[in-house]
């Protein structure tokens, strides 16, 4: 009997993707300030600086998600890659609240603090960005062997733009994931098919196996 499978739909992949990449770009903008200072954030002045990282980034994502026009405009839809503002708030968001919402608010934004929530909205959302990496890759049948280059360049790039002094090393991210992520994609009871579970199995040792050899 073949197996009964609700597709995901592409725009549903698009913003698992796309949405925690926005945490990125703007923990990298922080980040990239050294001050953490949030007065001295400029996402527009980052993501020029960064821009060839940015084009390998989507072209990337296009081709191991193998999204269409449609899913790869939802990142212009979703304005992460515009200049705007970075308010502590969207870092205590991106990090999950972790920290808690201190008193008075002003104190979030403190550079300790703001440091701190980058620290863990970069883990916290590079463990997203792959999870929804190889989700869409999965969903749309990339190849595990060849897929997973992709998704550890990606990851790769993704991490840098978080922290370019390798504070979130692509590796530590893949050991976060396997454990946060997989386990509940493999367990006997999940409602995952056996031939995705198969397949996350593949990107799971190809990923290790290139981390590994890195």
């Amino acid at each position: 009997m073949s197996e009964q499978v609700t597709p995901i739909s592409e725009a549903r992949l698009a913003r698992a993707v796309f949405g925690p990449l926005g945490g990125v770009v703007e923990v990298g903008a922080v980040n990239s300030t050294g001050t953490w200072e949030l007065a001295d954030v400029s996402v527009g002045d980052f993501l020029a600086r960064r821009q060839g990282d940015v084009e390998r980034l989507l072209t990337g994502i296009r081709s191991v998600c193998g999204f269409s026009d449609e899913a790869m405009a939802i990142v212009e839809e979703l304005g992460r890659f515009r200049d705007h503002e970075v308010p502590a708030a969207f870092l205590l968001l991106w990090s999950a609240g972790v920290t808690g919402v201190v008193q008075p608010h002003e104190k979030l934004e403190e550079p300790p603090v703001v440091r701190r929530m980058c620290r863990m909205a970069a883990d916290l959302q590079l463990t997203h960005f792959l999870q929804a990496l190889i989700t869409a890759a999965v969903a749309t049948g990339t190849e595990p062997r060849h897929g997973a280059s992709e998704v550890a360049e990606l990851l790769g790039i993704a991490a840098d733009l978080a922290d370019a002094t390798g504070g979130s090393a692509p590796v530590d991210i893949f050991r976060m994931w396997r454990v946060a992520h997989l386990p509940g994609i493999l367990r006997p009871e999940s409602n995952a098919p056996e031939s995705g579970k198969t397949a996350f199995r593949k990107y799971d040792q190809a990923l290790e196996e290139l981390f590994a050899a890195a």
